[in-house]
Order: structure tokens, then C-alpha cells, then sequence
């Protein structure tokens, strides 16, 4: 076993991780950085699209304009940013028709539009009296916090098809049901990402543009800047810890430091063995944070042949099981690759089935919106993040009801020297 001294230890080498160690740096403070997988990047991770000289992302892979702190971090390191595709019209597989739509309205029923167009102003009002920084500071927090999305869904529209709508967005922004989250989790969400639109929208929103060479290259550059050593495949066991600093377990090595700076997924803090072990509050607020769960579905074609039709690849699907489907193709098109997200519900039933049976599922899905051509794919890509030891799911953590008001205090305050 490795001993080593350090003024601060990092666990964790994904962006958080990474940029925490950065920071100590630049203050003229040592780091070792421990990182339980083989490589950096966390839920940042490329593949090699074969046959090409591109690569897909199967965890994280779009940035949008109002994310100003990622694409700083990405102009300083020098990795460029290009735009999703969005040329031809979308889809929205409704009630079993497939229409074709130009912009961000598709073409359903007035009545449902208006339904949903009424409960996202009245939500981004709600959400402009919340804090980020401190959304159980919020006046009506106590309210908001006790109930669930759904419940404020089914209060606030009058149509099934505006609560389909709004369910598949919960879906894809937060891997999970409206009746998992808290409505305040909601609100503090969409508070940070300055409106409901630029969480879920392409242009303009979250999904606007992708890293050339794959967002895997941002924490690869920046690791490689970075005097501190970063240890891999050493997952932290045990931290020892009192007023004079602390001791950090990990597997094939100990390490000495003043402080650490816990950068993992809060939940999985609490495989931890914490010596002494942390405060209640804090223990109980990991408790009720889960990770969302989603597997990320690709389909590899020769071309992108649905661009031939005048589709953008953008789809909508009531029926599934992928619900939100992308058009992923590298930029010079030398492939044709279609995303699709299992997510939430979806992604915990069909996660019980054979990989083959899965496949069968979701490649169905994509020919159902897409044609016959979309049912022979040249390669299928598939990666279920609830699966990953030490990340065990995705997007990231969110809240159920009662968690902000009476937890969510301590998900950012120190313990001593952790």
C-alpha cells in the first residue's frame, strides 16, 4: 500500500472532482485526486463510433447557452462546441399517428397545447421566487415541499394529454416520475436553468450543442493540466477524520491530508465508512436522494437516411419505450445515429430484461416512429447507468417531497474537515 501527504484530498475524478482540484491549485494548496474507476470523466464517457474516426457519448453529451460554467471551462481548455441537428421537421408519435412538425409546437390537439402552455407560465412563475442557492429559504417552501409533481399536475391541467406531455419531460430532465419528485425540486430547478424551456428545449435550451471529439474531452483536458496526481481504480472505503485533519482509505493506498473534498454522488457517500460517523441530518439526507434512472439507447445506420425524408431526427413518442429521440450522427454524417433514452419507469422495468429482448424493444420503438429502415441497425449501443458501481444512476440526485425543508441545508455544509 501507497502512503502519501497532501494539504487536500479529492474523491472523485469527474468534472466536479476535477474542478475542486483545480481550484485548490490555484490557491496554492497540494492535491491528490482518488478516483474509484479506471479513467476521469465520471457520467462524461466516449465511445468510438465504429468505423469512423468519431466516438458517441453514453453518459452526458450536451451543453446549452444559459450553462455558462461548463462552456467557459470548455473554451479554456480548448475543446470547440458544435450544434445538435435540427434541420427538417420533428415527430411526435401520438395516439398512434406520426406527425410531422416544424419549431417546437407539434401539431396535437389546440386545447392540449393551451393546457401546457397555462401550467409552464404558471410554473416559471413559481420558480422565479426560488433561491437556487437555498430553495428552502423560499416563502412558500413548506407548501411546494410537500407535495409531489403529480400531485401539482393533476391540480393544474384539465387535460390528459398535457399530463402526458409534462410526465415525459419530468422523464427526461430528471430521470424519474412527477410522483418521485418534490414540486420545490421542480421549481429549484427550473430557478437555476432561468426558465422550463431551457431544460427541455434544443435550440435555445440544454440540448443546443455537443463537444467536437465528445464531452469526455473536457475532464481528459483538464485532468492533464493538473499537477495533482489522480490515483485510479482506488474507490475510497474509509475516511478517518477529527479537528487535526484526515486519513483516506482507498483501496492500494493511504492518504494523509488537512482536508477532503467529497465529489462523488451524495448517495453514494454513504457507502463510506465515516470515522467518526457523519451527523445525523446529513446521514439522512443522503438517505432520501436518489439517482435518477435512465439506460442511453443508440442506433448506428450507415447514413442518417431519415434526413433524405426531411426529418430532423427530433421524435416524440407517447408510446415508447423511448420516449425523447435525438438524431446523434457525428457532424460529417458518415453515420446515421439515433438516441433514444429509456428513463425513469421505463428504464427500471425494461432493466429487468434480457439485453437482447431490450434491444428488440427499442430498436421497435425507433421503426415505429422512423420506418422500416431504422429496424436493421448496423450496431446497437446501449448504457444503463443504475448498473455503474459508482455512479449507480443518472442524470444525477434529486429530491422527493419533505427533503429541502428539512434536509436540504446540509447538503452543501462542511463536517469538519470533510
Amino acid at each position: 500500500m501507497s502512503e502519501r501527504d497532501t494539504d487536500v484530498v479529492v474523491v472523485g475524478a469527474g468534472l466536479a472532482g476535477l474542478t475542486a482540484a483545480r481550484e485548490l491549485e490555484r490557491a496554492g494548496h497540494s492535491v491528490v485526486v482518488l478516483e474509484a474507476r479506471d479513467r476521469v470523466g465520471g457520467r462524461l464517457l466516449n465511445h468510438p463510433l465504429t468505423g469512423t474516426d468519431h466516438v458517441v457519448e453514453i453518459g452526458g453529451q450536451w451543453v446549452g447557452p444559459t450553462q455558462h460554467r461548463i462552456l467557459e471551462l470548455a473554451r479554456e481548455l480548448g475543446v470547440e462546441t458544435h450544434p445538435s441537428h435540427v434541420a427538417g421537421e420533428n415527430l411526435v408519435d401520438w395516439n398512434g399517428r406520426a406527425i410531422r412538425y416544424r419549431g417546437t409546437i407539434p401539431k396535437i390537439s389546440p386545447a392540449v397545447l393551451a393546457d401546457v402552455g397555462q401550467a409552464q407560465a404558471r410554473l416559471e412563475r413559481m420558480a422565479r421566487q426560488v433561491r437556487p442557492e437555498a430553495p428552502w429559504t423560499t416563502p412558500k417552501a413548506a407548501d411546494w415541499d410537500a407535495q409531489t409533481f403529480a400531485t401539482w399536475i393533476r391540480r393544474n391541467t384539465v387535460t390528459s394529454g398535457a399530463r402526458i406531455l409534462l410526465e415525459i419531460a419530468t422523464e427526461a430532465v430528471w430521470a424519474a416520475e412527477p410522483e418521485d419528485v418534490s414540486l420545490l425540486h421542480i421549481l429549484f430547478y427550473t430557478s437555476a436553468a432561468g426558465s422550463f424551456d431551457a431544460l427541455i428545449g434544443t435550440e435555445g435550451g440544454a440540448q443546443q450543442d455537443r463537444f467536437v471529439g465528445g464531452s469526455q474531452l473536457v475532464p481528459i483536458r483538464l485532468a492533464e493540466r493538473l499537477a495533482a496526481p489522480i490515483l485510479h481504480e482506488a474507490p475510497v472505503r474509509r475516511v478517518d477524520h477529527d479537528e487535526g485533519g484526515v486519513v483516506v482509505h482507498a483501496d492500494g493506498h493511504q492518504v494523509s491530508a488537512r482536508a477532503v473534498v467529497v465529489a462523488i454522488p451524495p448517495t453514494l457517500t454513504a457507502r463510506i465508512d465515516w470515522r467518526p460517523g457523519l451527523p445525523a441530518q446529513r446521514d439522512q439526507l443522503v438517505q432520501r436522494m436518489p439517482q435518477g434512472t435512465v439506460a442511453k439507447c443508440m442506433a448506428v445506420y450507415e447514413t442518417p437516411f431519415w434526413r433524405e425524408q426531411g426529418l430532423s431526427g427530433q421524435a416524440l413518442s407517447v408510446e415508447g419505450p423511448t420516449r425523447i429521440l435525438f438524431d446523434n450522427s457525428p457532424p460529417d454524417a458518415s453515420r446515421g445515429v439515433i438516441l433514444g433514452f429509456l428513463e425513469g419507469r421505463m428504464a427500471r422495468e425494461l432493466g429487468e430484461w434480457e439485453p437482447q429482448a431490450r434491444r428488440r424493444a427499442v430498436v421497435g420503438g425507433f421503426a415505429r416512429v422512423f420506418g422500416p429502415q431504422a429496424a436493421e441497425p448496423l450496431e446497437y449501443i446501449e448504457q444503463r447507468w443504475a448498473e455503474e458501481e459508482w455512479t449507480r444512476g443518472c442524470y444525477g440526485g434529486f429530491l422527493p417531497p419533505g427533503t429541502w425543508t428539512a434536509h436540504g441545508r446540509w447538503l452543501t455544509r462542511p463536517v469538519g474537515r470533510i
